[in-house]
């Protein structure tokens, strides 16, 4: 039995060598796990509360900078809020929105591409032109529209950036299922009589999931950049709740003279969404059977 276990690993052990042969996405799993943590325990972690003004200390520098105090690591901005704190608590909101919003695109979006993959002819057209119109749309606009409709807030901005992002999961769940459908596991699951909800959710939906995970994962980041660029607008998340967007939206009259107080949320974005696609490109690696082998 052992020789057996070290001839054929476990799947999962060996989707962790394939996955960890991407360095670039070892280094963006190690970051967002520290997003990660840094969101869970804001509490404990944060050297103030986000909300917290010092009236003594507006826009004060970094700690390595001139002027700079060590109470507050990364400054403080125009109010004399610590945007340490702030970045930490922002943290919260931004990873709930990626998160949400992924969950809500993805549920219906593959409800909607196994229905359009399983009937090409009758259901199928007219749920893929309806998608076609909605990827005609700029996401950004579309998204900027439907927050414009149901109001500015958190749970809107998360149902706007769902409704933007529910075209790419049905496109590539119909492309999935129209790709094994015809597969002889499929045709033997006909033949011994299986009805039409366990052909779609147990025998086809599995063997489509690898691409549908990437996706995810790509537009984990895409949602925290939609979220981003929506509080920046003034639609996302409203102050003074800390989120990276608003905080940038806040800041932009003092980029002359205050660089950190944009600089530094725009740079935690930045470095959030290039570690999600990292990570994104080592499940591509490690789940497409192709690319393991050449690896």
């Amino acid at each position: 039995m052992t020789t057996a276990t070290l001839a054929y690993p476990s799947p999962m052990r060996e989707f962790w060598q394939a996955f960890a042969r991407n360095k670039g996405a070892l280094g963006g799993l190690a970051f967002m796990l520290l997003v990660l943590a840094c969101a869970l325990f804001a509490p404990w972690l944060a050297p103030h509360d986000p909300g917290q003004q010092f009236r003594d200390a507006l826009l004060t520098p970094p700690a390595w900078l001139e002027g700079g105090q060590w109470r507050f690591p990364l400054g403080t901005d125009e109010l004399g809020r610590d945007l340490l704190s702030r970045l930490i608590f922002g943290a919260r909101l931004s990873l709930l929105i990626g998160l949400a919003s992924v969950v809500l695109a993805l549920l219906p979006g593959v409800l909607l591409g196994l229905v359009a993959g399983f009937s090409p002819r009758r259901l199928g057209p007219p749920i893929m032109r309806a998608m076609d119109v909605m990827l005609a749309l700029p996401a950004l606009l579309l998204a900027v529209a439907i927050v414009a409709i149901l109001g500015p807030g958190l749970v809107n901005t998360v149902i706007a950036i769902a409704i933007v992002s529910l075209p790419a999961y049905v496109r590539l769940t119909r492309a999935a299922v129209l790709g094994e459908v015809q597969r002889d596991y499929v045709t033997a699951a006909r033949l011994a009589g299986a009805r039409l909800p366990r052909l779609m959710f147990i025998t086809v939906l599995p063997n489509c999931l690898a691409p549908l995970i990437v996706q995810a994962s790509l537009s984990f980041s895409a949602a925290i950049l939609d979220a981003a660029a929506l509080g920046f607008l003034g639609l996302g998340v409203q102050p003074p709740t800390p989120e990276w967007g608003s905080m940038l939206a806040s800041a932009r009259d003092y980029i002359e003279r205050a660089w950190w107080v944009v600089t530094l949320p725009g740079l935690t974005i930045l470095l959030s969404v290039l570690a999600i696609n990292l990570i994104g490109d080592g499940l591509r690696d490690a789940l497409d059977p192709k690319l393991k082998n050449v690896l």
